[in-house]
């Protein structure tokens, strides 16, 4: 009899759930009142909670309750998963680009076809990339001011699969993976699917706080750092020069593999010189060209010390085998050409231009964000819901993430993140009147 009074309870506010009844956002009973509302023992509504929490439709937070889960962002998702409405202004997932990108690919696509050797793109390549093309992203980061040679690069496909290939490649299920308690979500969908165990370091306005990643170092056997020093996602923030100095120190100390991740790295300008020219013996630097040219040029590479290319070459082969010829030569081509350094200089101006549009018409709100970055960060009360604001402007046509894919920690921070880089400018700054008026109405009222 109690097994079906639990199953009746999970069907019924599963279904209120679901067909809107109860929206994102709404606190639900504590697990005593639920018990004494529905004449059933307080061990029993705690199940039902947790079964609605495994089913993806609440989310418990401690020290606060119990809350109806957006199920826009299905837990465990990134910011790029979300189901945007076609009629939705996108303010969830980056791919910025600018006019004239399609026919930069039109001209390169007619060059490679009548020079060359076609026929060698249609055949294997080496599992971490030609010479020639390996070559040609050493140069690109010379250029950067990142010591580089072709024996240290690796092709991928894409700054994600560069991050997959090295975690595959030098971390194992149980490995204690120091992340920050805000990150990028891609990095916790892999955390989850190799069995790493992912530890929070809490934030200082300019980066991990070392002092708390210390702390942890000494209690546990930290195996690898994940770590964006240059315009972390979500709060752009730039690690300071003497932070990455002491960053470097911390991980010879304790044997602790950095990896990090240089996506957003471009936008900044004299930013101070990677993790990767600090420790170079422990760093694996990834990154790619989607923000930088097209998230559809699914290019990237990871440069890594000497002696762990054999493994990072092995997971690439485990994955991919190699990266596809074709997209390969056009990105090598407009790395040697130039293309990609005038699209990465057009891209900084062009996030400038939307970082100065938020700050205008969201002013008043208590952003947090950098002057060159395509995305803002917007924390919210304590006594606010992100879900429920997020759910407000999906009601107005604008689509928004929540804090929830970026968290690692217990509790979630009730915040909303905002991708300028996607909208075209007018319509852009309509959508942020629109958070604006609605964040003024709803969270801060």
């Amino acid at each position: 009899m109690a097994a079906a009074r639990y199953k009746a309870l999970v069907d019924a506010l599963a279904s209120d759930i679901r067909t809107g009844r109860l929206t994102p956002g709404t606190r639900l009973p504590t697990h005593r009142a639920l018990a004494a509302r529905e004449g059933v023992a307080v061990v029993t509504a705690t199940r039902v909670y947790a079964e609605l929490d495994a089913m993806g439709l609440v989310s418990r937070e401690q020290g606060r309750g119990t809350f109806v889960r957006d199920r826009a962002a299905p837990p465990g998702q990134g910011a790029d998963q979300r189901t945007v409405a076609a009629d939705a202004v996108d303010l969830t997932f980056n791919h910025p680009s600018l006019p004239r990108q399609t026919g930069l690919l039109r001209a390169a696509l007619r060059d490679i076809a009548v020079s060359g050797d076609l026929e060698a793109l249609l055949r294997y390549q080496p599992h971490r990339g030609r010479p020639q093309d390996r070559a040609s992203v050493a140069r690109h980061l010379r250029r950067r001011g990142i010591t580089a040679d072709a024996d240290r690069v690796l092709i991928v496909g894409g700054a994600q699969h560069g991050l997959a290939v090295t975690a595959m490649a030098l971390l194992g299920p149980g490995d204690v993976v120091a992340v920050d308690a805000l990150t990028y979500p891609g990095f916790k969908v892999l955390a989850h699917t190799l069995r790493l165990d992912p530890e929070p370091v809490p934030a200082t306005a300019d980066g991990m706080d070392l002092d708390a990643l210390e702390r942890l170092c000494a209690a546990r056997p930290v195996r690898a750092l994940y770590t964006m020093p240059t315009l972390h996602n979500p709060l752009g923030s730039v690690m300071p020069e003497a932070d990455r100095v002491r960053l470097a120190a911390i991980a010879r100390r304790y044997g602790v593999l950095l990896i990090e991740d240089a996506s957003y790295a471009f936008l900044v300008e004299n930013p101070p010189p990677p993790m990767v020219e600090r420790a170079p013996e422990r760093t694996v630097h990834v990154s790619g060209l989607s923000k930088s040219v097209a998230t559809g040029l699914r290019v990237g590479h990871v440069l890594a010390p000497p002696d762990l290319v054999p493994a990072l070459e092995r997971a690439i082969r485990a994955t991919t085998w190699n990266t596809p010829a074709l997209t390969t030569t056009l990105a090598c081509r407009w790395l040697d050409d130039g293309t990609v350094d005038a699209l990465e200089a057009r891209k900084r101006a062009d996030a400038r231009e939307r970082q100065a549009l938020a700050a205008t018409e969201l002013a008043g709100l208590p952003l947090v964000a950098h002057p060159a970055s395509y995305f803002t960060w917007l924390p919210l009360p304590d006594s606010a819901r992100a879900d429920r604001l997020a759910a407000t402007l999906a009601r107005h046509r604008v689509s928004v993430t929540t804090a929830e894919p970026f968290s690692t920690s217990a509790r979630t921070p009730q915040a909303i993140r905002l991708a300028l880089g996607s909208a075209e400018p007018d319509v852009l700054r309509t959508a942020l009147r629109t958070v604006r008026r609605l964040a003024l109405e709803d969270a801060f009222a």
